[in-house]
C-alpha cells in the first residue's frame, strides 16, 4: 500500500467534541414549507395543505426576526489570556496597523448592518409560472380579476384546463432525450448545481423554495437551456408528496413551455399526486391517455420506476380510480445467470458444502446492534497507540487550553454558520440556487462537530483548499445519506431483515434450502431504501469551499498563545495561502504554528475515524444490486471509481439483473470471511513502533529520526556552489521527513485499529473497481497492505492441519523468506526441516534470540508462520491442531500466464508454468538470462554500456520490468524501473545509470518479444482496436466473461471553475463522459485493463466454487488464501476454473462484442465521413484475429507451479 498522506482520511491525533449549540428557530409546516425547516415533506390532505399555504412569507419573516434577537441577544465569548502592558505608539507618529484594524472593524460593521437589513426584509416567493409562448395556455392560467373571488371549485378547474390543455402539446415537444448535444464544462456544472439544489430542496422540506428559483430561471431566457427535464421532475415529485396539484401543473406548464417533453418520472409525479388528491377521474384519465400516447404503459409506471411504498400506494390509487380493473403487473421470476461459466454455482441441484460461520445467532445479532451503533454515529473514536507522554504541568495546561478554545469555537462556528445559512437563504428567494438547503440537510450540531472533527487533523505544512473542500462535502453527503435512511423507517426494517439473515450465516441454525447469501437475503422481500443521486463533483466542491471559509473566518485564537508577549487579541488559527506544486500555484489552508505546537504539546491519545474506514463488527450486507450492498447504512458504491465518473454506474444500472450476480456473489463472499488479529506479532510490533522503529523490517520511525543536514548554514565567504549543495540537501532532508512522517501515520492507523480491534472478530466489505478487480473497503487496515497488515491478520475460523496442513504451513514458510524460489516442493519441505531449529528460536525469542527471520523477503510474515509452525510441531497431535494462518498460493506472473493461455503459446505457456514440470520455471530469470546473452554479444563488439553492466544483470534487476510489461508499461516507464534497481547497487558505477537503464530496457522488451510472440501480437491487435474506437470518437466498452461491463475512463480533460469566496477553485476532470476519449490513454489502457479483467474473472471463479465446497477464500489479485488444510482443494478449483474460463473463444466474443458495439449501423448513423473510414478500418482489424498456437490448456491441471 502507498504511504497514506497525513491530510486524507478520518483520523487525527484530537479528540472531536460534540457540539453544545443551541437548537435552531423551528417552524411550522405546511405546503410551502419554512425556509429554516429541515423535516422531510408530509402527505397532509389537500384542505389542511390550502389552510396552510401562504407561500411562506411570513414564516420566513419570523425566522429571520428570530435570528436577529439571537444575534442582538448573543454576546460573544473570549478566551481569557493573560494582559500585558504594550506600548504605545510615540505622539506625533502615524501607526499604520492601527489604522488598518479600525478600517477593519468598520468594514464587519458595515457589513453587520447591511446583513441585519436583508433579513428584515420581506421577500414575495412567486407561485404562478410566466409563461413565454401559448397564449392558450397563459389563458387558462390567468388569475382572476382584483377584486373578484374564486371558489375552490373554479379554482379546480382553472387547473384541470390548465393541465388539460398542456397535455396535448407536452406530447408535441422534442423529447429531451434526442438533443444529443455536448455540454460545456461549466454549463454541466451550472446544470448540476441547480439539480442539487432541487433535490436538497426536496430532502429537506423547501419546495416553496425549489418552485421560487425554478420560476425565477424559467423566466429568464438566458438561463432556460440550463432547465432540464430532471430538474422539472424532481420540483413536480416533490409537490406530488405533499399532494400539492395546483404547484405540479403550474411546474407541468413550464416543462412544455420549455421545449421539453416529459417521460414516464413526469408522469407517475402528476399521477401519484392526484392519488394523494383523490383527483377528478376524468382529469387521471386523460392524463393516462396522453401517457399511452408519448409511449409509456400504465404497467411501466410499477416496473421501470423506484418508488417508494406510499409513492407506489398512491400511484396505484390513481391508476384504478381510472381503470378499475388494472391489476399490478406479475412479479418478474427470479432471473437466473446463464453464463456457462456459472452454471454449476446457480444450479439448483448437486453438491453445496457452504460454510457457516464459527459465532451462533444470538451472538451475530449483538455484533450487528453494536454495528448500527457504530454507523449512527458520524465518527468513531480510537485510542492512539503512541506512546503516552509523561502528565507534566506543561501538557496538562496544553490539554486545558484546547478545551477551553473549543468550547468558544464550538459557539463561534455554530454564530457563522447561523448567520451564513440566513444570508444563502436571503440570497435564494432572490432566484439563485444557493448553498441554503445543503446546510439544512443536517444539523447545525452536527455541522458544528463535523469542522471541529476537520480542525484537528490538519497537518502541520497546510492542506491544500481542493482537498479539504472535497473531503468536507463528501462528508455532509455522507451523513445526509445516513440521516434519510433514519427518518424513513429503514433502520428499523433493516434489523428486522438482518436478524432473519443471519439464520443463514449463524453456526447453531439451519435454513430450509442452502442457498447463496444474496439468494437468502432477496427470499426475504424488498428492502427499501430512499435512494439519492450522488452530487457532482463540483457540488461537492461548492459546498465544502463554503464550510471551509466557516472554519477561517470563526476559528481564532489569543494571541498570546503565539508569542510570550503578545496580547489577548484574537488572531485566525486558520491562514489562507498560497504555494506551489510542481508548476502550479495552489491555495493551502494552514493552521498557525503555535495551534499546531499546542496540539502536539497536549498529545491527546485519540485517534478519530469515518465509520467506513473501519473494518465492520458484523458480517456486510449481501451485494444485491450496484447500489445495495457492504455497510449497513453507509452507502459504498459497487464500482469504485474517481468522483464525478457516472458511466460506469449507467453501464451497471442497463444490465439485466442475473447478469451481475456472479460479481455480486464473489464479493459477498469475499466480505464473509470472518477476520482476527495476531495478538502476540502486535505486540512485538507496537514495542518496536514505540521504541523508535525500524525501517528494514517497516516499521517507520518518528520523525525525530529523520535525516539532518551535517551543518544547517554555512560561514561567512562560502562559495555559490556550497550553498547550492547545502539547499540540495536541506531539500532532501525534508523529503526524507516528510515521507517518515507520512508512513509512520500510516502505520499509527493500521496499528491503532489493530489494537482497537484486538480480541474481536471483524469483516472487510468488498468493492470492485471499473476493471473488475476486488478490493477491501476499509483502507487503513486489511489484507491488500504491506507485509506487516497482512502478517497481523488471521481467519478467525480455525480449521485443524489435517494430514497434509502440517507440510503446507512449512512449504508457506519457506515462500515467505524467498530462499528457494527455484526449488522443487519436496525440497523446500526437506529445508524448513533442516533450519527447525532456526524456526523456533525466531518463534521463541523474536527480539532477542538468533533473529534469523529479519533477513527474509517477508520478515513479518515469515515471523506469523514460525509462530504458528512452532505451535503445531509442539502440540500432541500435529494433524489435530487448529490453524488460523491464511496460507497463500501465488500466480507465476499472473499476466503473462493469461496472455499465453489466449494464444495458445506453448513456449510462452511453459516459461510461465502453465506446463506441468520437476521444479519451477522462472520467467524472470530466463529474461534475465536472454539479456545477458544479448549483452555479451554487444560486449565482444566493444559497446562500452555492455561491458560495464557485465555481472550486474540480475534476476531482481529485471523483474519488475518484465512483471509490468503485461500491463502496459511503456520503455519510459520500464528504463525507470531498472535505473532505480542499478543505483540499489553500491558497487555499480553510478556515472552509467541513466545510459545502462536506456539500454538494458531496449533488451528486455526484446527478450520478450522473441519468448512471448503471441502475447506481443494480442496486445497489438487489442492497442490497434482502442486505437481505432478513440478516434472514432468513443471509448472503449467490453464485457468480461462474467458478465461485468466495462468501460475505461479517459477523456480529455475539461477544466471546471468553481468561483467566490477565499478563491476560485479550479479542477481537471478526464472522466466527463461529455469530453471526447483521450485516444492515448484509451488504446495504452486497453491490453493491461482487459488482462485485469480477465484475472479477476479467474478470482471470482475460484471464489465461488471455493465457497460452494465449503472453503474460507480470499484472494489479493493473483494471490489466492485459505486454510493449510484446503490448499490441495482450492489448488484444484484455481486449475479447474482457469482452463473452464480460457475454454472460452475470449477474443472471438471480444470481436463479436466490439463489431457489434461500434460498428453497427445504429452506432455509425451519426458519424463524419472521416470517422466511418475509421470504423471500416476497425471492423476489418476486428475480424482478424491473432493466430493462436497449439498449447493444451488442460495441460494446466497437471502443473504443480501455477500456482504454488
Amino acid at each position: 500500500m502507498s504511504a497514506l498522506r497525513w491530510t486524507r482520511g478520518a483520523a487525527g491525533l484530537g479528540r472531536a467534541l460534540s457540539s453544545s449549540g443551541r437548537r435552531r428557530p423551528t417552524s411550522e409546516e405546511g405546503t410551502l414549507s419554512g425556509l429554516c425547516s429541515s423535516r422531510r415533506s408530509s402527505a397532509a390532505s389537500p384542505r389542511e395543505q390550502d389552510a396552510q399555504k401562504e407561500w411562506g412569507h411570513a414564516e420566513l419573516l419570523e425566522v429571520l426576526e428570530a435570528r436577529v434577537r439571537q444575534l442582538q441577544a448573543e454576546s460573544r465569548s473570549k478566551v481569557k489570556g493573560k494582559k500585558v502592558q504594550m506600548d504605545r505608539p510615540a505622539k506625533g507618529r502615524s501607526s499604520r496597523w492601527s489604522q488598518k484594524l479600525e478600517a477593519e472593524k468598520e468594514m464587519k460593521r458595515k457589513r453587520q448592518e447591511f446583513l441585519d437589513m436583508q433579513q428584515k426584509q420581506t421577500y414575495t416567493l412567486h407561485t404562478e409560472p410566466r409563461i413565454w409562448s401559448r397564449k392558450d395556455l397563459a389563458d387558462c392560467l390567468q388569475p382572476s380579476k382584483k377584486g373578484a373571488a374564486r371558489s375552490s371549485e373554479e379554482e379546480e378547474q382553472r387547473l384541470a384546463r390548465a393541465l388539460q390543455a398542456a397535455l396535448p402539446k407536452l406530447g408535441s415537444c422534442t423529447p429531451a432525450s434526442a438533443k444529443a448535444v455536448v455540454v460545456e464544462p461549466n454549463t454541466l456544472f451550472l446544470q448540476q448545481k441547480f439539480l442539487a439544489f432541487f433535490e436538497c430542496c426536496a430532502c429537506t422540506s423547501n419546495m416553496a423554495l425549489a418552485h421560487h428559483v425554478l420560476i425565477t430561471q424559467h423566466s429568464k431566457c438566458d438561463k432556460q437551456p440550463l432547465l432540464t427535464l430532471d430538474m422539472y421532475n424532481t420540483v413536480m415529485l416533490g409537490w406530488a408528496r405533499q399532494g400539492a396539484f395546483k404547484e405540479l401543473v403550474y411546474v407541468f406548464v413550464m416543462l412544455k413551455d420549455a421545449g421539453l417533453s416529459p417521460d414516464l418520472c413526469s408522469y407517475a409525479a402528476a399521477l401519484q399526486c392526484m392519488g394523494r388528491r383523490d383527483q377528478d377521474v376524468h382529469i387521471i384519465r386523460r392524463c393516462l391517455k396522453e401517457m399511452v400516447e408519448a409511449g409509456f404503459q400504465p404497467q411501466q409506471l410499477f416496473t421501470d420506476l423506484d418508488l417508494a411504498g406510499d409513492e407506489r400506494a398512491a400511484l396505484l390509487r390513481a391508476v384504478r380510480k381510472a381503470e378499475p380493473a388494472f391489476s399490478l403487473p406479475p412479479q418478474a421470476p427470479d432471473p437466473v445467470n446463464t453464463s456457462t461459466l456459472l452454471k454449476e454455482i446457480y444450479a439448483k441441484k448437486g453438491p453445496k458444502s457452504y460454510p457457516k460461520l464459527h459465532l451462533p445467532l444470538e451472538t451475530l445479532r449483538d455484533l450487528f446492534d453494536e454495528q448500527l451503533r457504530v454507523e449512527l454515529s458520524p465518527y468513531v473514536c480510537i485510542p492512539s497507540v503512541e506512546k503516552a507522554p509523561v502528565m507534566t504541568k506543561e501538557v496538562t495546561e496544553a490539554r486545558k487550553t484546547l478545551k477551553t478554545l473549543r468550547e468558544q469555537w464550538e459557539r463561534e462556528l455554530l454564530r457563522v454558520l447561523q448567520q451564513t445559512k440566513a444570508t444563502t437563504a436571503c440570497q435564494a428567494h432572490e432566484g439563485q440556487p444557493t448553498l441554503y438547503p445543503f446546510l439544512c440537510l443536517l444539523s447545525e450540531e452536527e455541522f458544528v462537530s463535523m469542522l471541529m472533527q476537520v480542525l484537528q487533523v490538519l497537518p502541520a505544512q497546510g492542506e491544500p483548499l481542493l482537498h479539504l473542500a472535497h473531503d468536507l462535502g463528501l462528508r455532509v453527503l455522507n451523513r445526509h445519506m445516513v440521516k434519510q435512511k433514519q427518518v424513513t423507517n429503514h433502520v428499523q426494517k433493516l434489523g428486522q431483515q438482518y436478524s432473519e439473515y443471519l439464520r443463514l450465516l449463524a453456526s447453531d441454525t439451519q435454513v430450509e434450502t442452502p442457498c447463496l447469501p444474496r439468494e437468502y437475503w432477496e427470499s426475504l422481500g424488498p428492502l427499501e431504501a430512499p435512494l439519492q443521486q450522488p452530487w457532482s463533483l463540483a457540488v461537492l466542491l461548492h459546498l465544502g469551499k463554503q464550510l471551509a471559509e466557516l472554519l477561517v473566518q470563526a476559528v481564532q485564537m489569543p494571541r498570546s498563545l503565539a508569542t510570550p508577549q503578545g496580547s489577548s487579541r484574537l488572531i485566525p488559527v486558520l491562514y489562507h495561502v498560497y504555494s506551489f506544486r510542481s508548476y502550479r500555484q495552489i491555495g493551502i489552508l494552514k493552521p498557525h504554528p503555535a495551534f499546531t505546537q499546542l496540539l502536539e504539546t497536549a498529545a491527546e491519545p485519540t485517534l478519530i475515524f469515518e465509520t467506513t474506514e473501519v473494518p465492520m463488527l458484523c458480517p456486510p450486507l449481501p451485494w444485491t444490486s450496484p447500489h445495495a450492498g457492504a455497510y449497513l447504512l453507509s452507502s459504498t458504491k459497487l464500482m469504485r471509481a474517481m468522483e464525478g465518473t457516472t458511466q460506469h454506474q449507467h453501464l451497471l444500472k442497463r444490465c439485466a439483473p442475473a447478469q451481475l450476480h456472479g460479481a455480486l456473489d464473489a464479493l459477498t463472499q469475499l466480505g464473509n470471511c470472518a477476520w482476527r488479529v495476531n495478538g502476540r506479532l502486535l505486540d512485538l510490533v507496537l514495542q518496536i513502533f514505540r521504541d523508535k522503529g525500524c525501517t528494514h523490517l517497516g516499521v517507520p520511525p518518528p520523525r525525530s529520526e529523520a535525516p539532518r543536514p551535517a551543518q544547517q548554514q554555512l560561514p561567512p565567504g562560502s562559495s555559490p556552489l556550497q550553498k547550492a549543495e547545502l539547499r540540495k540537501e536541506l531539500a532532501r532532508c525534508l523529503k526524507a521527513a516528510r515521507e517518515m512522517h507520512s508512513l509512520r501515520i500510516e502505520s499509527l492507523y493500521r496499528l491503532s485499529l489493530a489494537q482497537h480491534l484486538r480480541n474481536r472478530v471483524f469483516w472487510l466489505p468488498h468493492n470492485m473497481d471499473f476493471r473488475g478487480r476486488t478490493y477491501p473497503c476499509p483502507p487503513y487496515f486489511n489484507h491488500l497492505g504491506s507485509d506487516l497488515a497482512r502478517a497481523l491478520l488471521e481467519f478467525a475460523e480455525g480449521r485443524p492441519l489435517g494430514p497434509q496442513g502440517l507440510d503446507w504451513l512449512k512449504i508457506h514458510l519457506v515462500n515467505m523468506t524467498g530462499l528457494r524460489k527455484c526449488d522443487s516442493l519436496s525440497m523446500r519441505l526437506a529445508f524448513a526441516d533442516e533450519i527447525m531449529e532456526e524456526i523456533l528460536d525466531s518463534a521463541d525469542n523474536p527480539l532477542t534470540g538468533r533473529k534469523w527471520w529479519m533477513e527474509a523477503d517477508e520478515p513479518w510474515q515469515t515471523l506469523a508462520c514460525c509462530m504458528e509452525v512452532a505451535r503445531a510441531v509442539r502440540s500432541p497431535d500435529p494433524t489435530a491442531y487448529v490453524s488460523h494462518l491464511p496460507i497463500h498460493q501465488d500466480g507465476s506472473c499472473n499476466g503473462l500466464q493469461h496472455y499465453a493461455a489466449l494464444g495458445r503459446d506453448s513456449a510462452g505457456a511453459a516459461s510461465v508454468n502453465l506446463t506441468p514440470s520437476d521444479l519451477p520455471q522462472d520467467v524472470y530469470r530466463e529474461v534475465a538470462a536472454q539479456v545477458e546473452e544479448f549483452r555479451q554479444e554487444d560486449a565482444k563488439e566493444g559497446l562500452r554500456v555492455a561491458q560495464v553492466l557485465k555481472g550486474f544483470i540480475t534476476r531482481k534487476v529485471v523483474k519488475q520490468t518484465v512483471m509490468t510489461v503485461v500491463y502496459g508499461v511503456t520503455r519510459y516507464g520500464g528504463r525507470l524501473q531498472i535505473e532505480k534497481r542499478l543505483r540499489e547497487i553500491s558497487d555499480f558505477p553510478q556515472e552509467f545509470v541513466w545510459e545502462a537503464s536506456h539500454y538494458l530496457v531496449r533488451l528486455v522488451f526484446k527478450s520478450l518479444q522473441e519468448m512471448f510472440s503471441s502475447t506481443r501480437a494480442i496486445q497489438h491487435w487489442l492497442t490497434e482496436s482502442a486505437n481505432l474506437i478513440s478516434h472514432a470518437g468513443w471509448p472503449v466498452e467490453w464485457v468480461t466473461p462474467l458478465g461485468i461491463p466495462i468501460i475505461q475512463p479517459y477523456h480529455r480533460e475539461a477544466k471546471i471553475q468553481v468561483k467566490g469566496g477565499i478563491q476560485s477553485l479550479t479542477f481537471t476532470s478526464s472522466v466527463d463522459i461529455s469530453q471526447k476519449p483521450n485516444t492515448l490513454k484509451q488504446k495504452n489502457g486497453f491490453p493491461p485493463n482487459f488482462i485485469h479483467s480477465l484475472d479477476s474473472s479467474h478470482m471470482m471463479l475460484t471464489a465461488l466454487y471455493c465457497y460452494r465446497r465449503g472453503l474460507t477464500f480470499v484472494s489479493v489479485h493473483d494471490c489466492f488464501w485459505t486454510h493449510a488444510a484446503d490448499i490441495p482443494v482450492m489448488n484444484e478449483v484455481c486449475r479447474e476454473q482457469f482452463v473452464r474460463l480460457h475454454s472460452q473463444p475470449i477474443l472471438e466474443d471480444l470481436a463479436k462484442f466490439l463489431e457489434k458495439r461500434f460498428c453497427s449501423a445504429s452506432s455509425t448513423r451519426s458519424l463524419k465521413p472521416s470517422e466511418r473510414v475509421l470504423v471500416a478500418k476497425l471492423q476489418e482489424t476486428l475480424r482478424s484475429l491473432p493466430e493462436t498456437g497449439t498449447f493444451d490448456l488442460q495441460q494446466v491441471m497437471r502443473s504443480t507451479y501455477f500456482f504454488s
